[in-house]
């Protein structure tokens, strides 16, 4: 089956349903379009995101399963409990938005290029401008060591990519996120494919038709006024001790 083309000059254009995404590879669903806000706004709304290289058109994905964190099932461990309590580490949110998405950027390896693209950092630049997009950022001596980026459409919030450049400095920023958008009611945090990192962390496959429905129903509410602040007891709620549960 061809792959569905998208007028960049038309942001009024549908998606393809995700249920028309390929399985090989897994959730390729169309490509071209732009990155306008609108069409990223009604992309996210509808499971999809972008994800390409340079000199690749834009592609749009929609992967079956699809993994995601529920905030309140957020796992941390004695090691990270202890480094949230005892660490040399500070969390902001949307204080240093184009730093967290520049780091994201940099190669991780000799040789590695890079997804997000000058027309993508500008893209969300703009999402970020416009209160759509955060970050989360992780802070050491006044360095900027970890963090990560994301939409936040109604009541949820797709993760697009993080970064650490000390140990445990990105899950500390993933924790604090979590955290906090369990106390702002949101029911879902979008974190596209499976990873080890997050699926210590408590992440969990689930169906694509599952994750769309998830979405039908919390995007539409009321979500978080921007731009994000953290509340300040977060990092003691985090480090501390789980009681046990009862018998």
């Amino acid at each position: 089956m061809p792959l569905p083309w998208l007028d960049p000059h038309d942001d009024n254009q549908p998606f393809p349903h995700p249920d028309r995404a390929l399985i090989e590879p897994d959730g390729l669903l169309a490509a071209g379009g732009n990155l306008s806000p609108r069409r990223l706004l009604r992309a996210y709304r509808q499971g999809i995101f972008p994800w390409y290289s340079s000199g690749q058109p834009i592609l749009w994905w929609s992967p079956n399963p699809r993994l995601v964190l529920l905030p309140e099932c957020l796992q941390i461990s004695r090691s990270l409990r202890k480094t949230l309590r005892n660490g040399p580490f500070s969390v902001t949110a949307d204080t240093a938005f184009e730093a967290v998405m520049r780091a994201c950027a940099a190669p991780r390896g000799p040789g590695e290029g890079t997804w997000i693209t000058p027309e993508m950092l500008r893209a969300y630049c703009r999402l970020h401008r416009l209160g759509h997009a955060h970050s989360v950022e992780t802070w050491m001596q006044g360095e900027l060591v970890g963090g990560l980026y994301g939409v936040a459409v109604g009541q949820v919030f797709y993760g697009e990519s993080m970064f650490s450049k000390v140990s445990n400095a990105s899950k500390v920023a993933l924790a604090t996120l979590a955290r906090q958008l369990h106390r702002w009611e949101f029911a879902v945090i979008d974190c596209q494919v499976r990873t080890d990192h997050l699926l210590s962390m408590g992440a969990v496959d689930i169906p694509r038709e599952l994750f769309l429905e998830l979405l039908e129903r919390f995007c539409p509410l009321p979500g978080q006024n921007a731009p994000w602040t953290l509340d300040p007891d977060l990092f003691t709620d985090l480090s501390a001790t789980p009681q046990a549960r009862p018998s």
